[in-house]
């Protein structure tokens, strides 16, 4: 295999070393890369505008993500609790006296309420 060197394009840039291309050409290769470099140029400003929107609603995202993990520690703190609250309405449960004369076929009756919060204010 023979390595072949590939020759800079400075015709493009420098006129008088390119003497075998005519001026109409050069101008027309140089419309022609000016116009893909506008080209270039928009779809830049594009990708930076949409670059700013995704950093934007990212932004937005991340507030609504802390939000929902504030929401979620509070609902694992309430979760955590229920077992002791569960554990304490069983205990009362076994404390209280069973009724007498009711039947193991029948249904078992509610428990009895262990606090009592009052429906209307009592005036003072």
């Amino acid at each position: 295999m023979a390595f072949q060197s590939k020759q800079p394009q400075s015709s493009l840039r420098h006129p008088s070393i390119g003497g075998s291309l005519s001026s109409s050409g050069q101008s027309s290769l140089l419309a022609t890369r000016i116009n893909e470099k506008k080209v270039e140029l928009e779809n830049l400003k594009q990708l930076r505008d949409l670059s700013g929107d995704l950093a934007t609603q990212m932004q937005a995202l991340e507030q609504k993500l802390a939000t929902l993990t504030d929401g979620t520690e509070a609902v694992a703190a309430v979760l955590a609790n229920w077992h002791n609250v569960l554990r304490a309405i069983n205990m009362a449960s076994m404390k209280l006296p069973k009724p007498k004369g009711v039947d193991d076929e029948v249904e078992p009756p509610l428990p009895q309420t262990l606090v009592r919060i009052p429906s209307q204010l009592q005036e003072i």
